[in-house]
């Protein structure tokens, strides 16, 4: 009897691109399994089909979310003292706004997505040529297809313009596809699949790219096309966010449901990035954390004391807001044995500050960018720290998307075409007053300008700041560190060198220097 012989072609799938172990998703691994047999359980499927959900791991907490929020006026890894996180100044170009096509952040944000791109086409090539169940395996297709259109999506709103490369046997080297054609390729992709996907809010489905996930998606599409393309669909993110709205989602009424340990029970999360203690897991709590913090919070591992808040973005909240409280570590963390203020390396209390202070005589390249004291900085505090976690990432997993930005999404589109303002109100003030927990602050009729604060209320360290900011025409404003407006061609980044060099075929963005050995 014909064997297929699943496991080699896992092992293959995942070790070209170097991914990291697994998500949440079943994933019982077949040796070898009868090819009248294969693909007749779901089992089956999540094991060759893994690769392309681990992928998403790079997306957040990684280097690709530090270039996302870096870039904007959210987050910052400062140098701290001493010299930890220099990096080679990554961090400062990402702030500063001068980054170049060898900027390590910047690479490994390109590399997420064509690596994600490129499992995808293989794995989808593995299934096309694969005898199963024949229902069964154009859903599976569809879900490819899906997260495929997602890392399409995050390549065109960062880098623009890309190479459009969807079959894995094709060992040619293409060269770049503009913006607008990467565009309408995703649109037609979602469009496709969007309606013959599964719309079950379950145990299920959770994980999996769903109806609520490519709407969402095309959402989010729509949302930016006047940036992206220059013609606006605001209609279209409407309707988009209706059907997503029509499915059985829930807005959670306690906004911490979203960020918890055990947050895949969340009926708020529609397209989560899974994952596990085991597997590779969400490395959050070592990227933010002070190197002694842990034990204060009533864990124990080592920490890397790296990205935190940009001031000015603390500030906005209210101290009434509990996203304020929620989404920022502040203050003194005391030690649970002495019950005293722990103490630093360099003798300082560890008191987390909003504002960074630099030190004097640390200034670099004649920047305003210098040292700060480890503690400066409040850290991200908005997913659930769980009491107990010794020498682990933690499991809590992150929401790609999310019901309440759905919300938002639908009520900046109403606002920017001027109809309803009573239902866009209603959005935003259901987002607000979960976030406030009452009806205190709620507003009675709303702006732009409202809806932009509550999308910086809601959304942080989401991964949506930079975009945000575009959308709104801020993001080459002078801003904290960057006294300078930026110029146009900064709204994308460039092709990294190392692409380049692998692929002579690219061209690099408008704006930064051409390609060449020399750079």
């Amino acid at each position: 009897m014909k064997k297929i012989h699943i496991l080699s072609l896992i092992i293959g799938c995942t070790l070209l691109w170097s991914m990291p172990a697994c998500t949440d998703l079943d994933e019982d691994v077949y040796d070898s399994i009868p090819a009248d047999q294969f693909g007749q359980t779901s089992a089956q499927i999540n094991s060759i089909i893994a690769p392309i959900y681990k992928t998403l791991k790079s997306a957040w907490p990684g280097d690709f979310f530090c270039l996302i929020e870096e870039t904007s006026d959210m987050a910052i890894s400062p140098t701290r003292r001493g010299g930890d996180w220099w990096d080679g100044g990554a961090h400062m170009e990402a702030k500063l706004h001068t980054w170049t096509a060898r900027n390590n952040l910047v690479r490994n944000g390109w590399n997420a997505c064509t690596e994600g791109i490129s499992t995808c086409n293989q794995v989808y090539s593995i299934i096309e040529k694969t005898e199963m169940d024949a229902d069964l395996k154009a859903r599976t297709l569809y879900e490819i297809r899906g997260i495929r259109a997602y890392w399409y999506y995050m390549l065109i709103d960062n880098f623009g313009n890309a190479p459009l490369a969807i079959d894995f046997n094709d060992t040619s080297l293409p060269g770049i596809t503009p913006r607008k054609e990467l565009f309408n390729f995703v649109i037609k992709e979602l469009n496709e699949i969007k309606d013959a996907l599964r719309d079950d809010v379950s145990g299920a489905s959770y994980g999996k790219f769903t109806k609520g996930a490519a709407y969402t998606l095309l959402a989010k599409m729509y949302l930016n096309a006047e940036v992206w393309i220059g013609t606006p669909n605001w209609q279209g993110v409407i309707d988009a966010c209706n059907v997503v709205m029509s499915l059985p989602y829930i807005f959670e009424p306690d906004w911490k449901a979203s960020f918890a340990v055990q947050n895949q029970n969340s009926k708020e999360i529609i397209l989560p990035i899974c994952f596990g203690k085991s597997d590779g897991g969400n490395h959050l709590n070592y990227r933010t954390l002070h190197y002694l913090a842990p034990p204060a919070l009533g864990m124990s591992f080592g920490t890397w004391n790296g990205i935190c808040a940009q001031p000015d973005y603390i500030k906005q909240f209210d101290d009434e807001d509990q996203r304020k409280e929620g989404s920022f570590l502040l203050g003194a963390l005391y030690d649970p044995k002495t019950g005293e203020i722990i103490t630093t390396a360099h003798n300082r209390p560890l008191i987390h500050t909003v504002d960074l202070t630099m030190l004097d005589g640390s200034l670099k390249e004649g920047t305003q960018w210098g040292e700060v004291n480890q503690e400066d900085g409040g850290r991200v505090n908005k997913w659930e720290w769980e009491v107990g976690l010794s020498s682990s990432e933690m499991e809590n997993d992150f929401a790609i998307f999310r019901l309440a930005d759905v919300y938002l999404m639908k009520a900046e589109a109403l606002l920017r075409l001027g109809q309803d303002n009573a239902e866009a109100t209603r959005l935003i003030n259901l987002v607000r007053e979960r976030g406030y927990g009452n009806a205190d602050h709620n507003y009675a009729t709303t702006t732009l300008d409202n809806l932009y604060l509550e999308r910086r209320l809601e959304l942080a360290w989401e991964n949506y700041s930079r975009q945000d900011m575009i959308r709104f025409g801020k993001f080459l404003d002078p801003a904290y560190l960057k006294p300078d407006r930026s110029p146009e061609y900064r709204l994308l980044f460039p092709i990294p060198q190392t692409a380049w060099e692998r692929n002579p075929n690219l061209v690099q963005n408008p704006g930064y220097p051409v390609f060449s050995s020399a750079n």
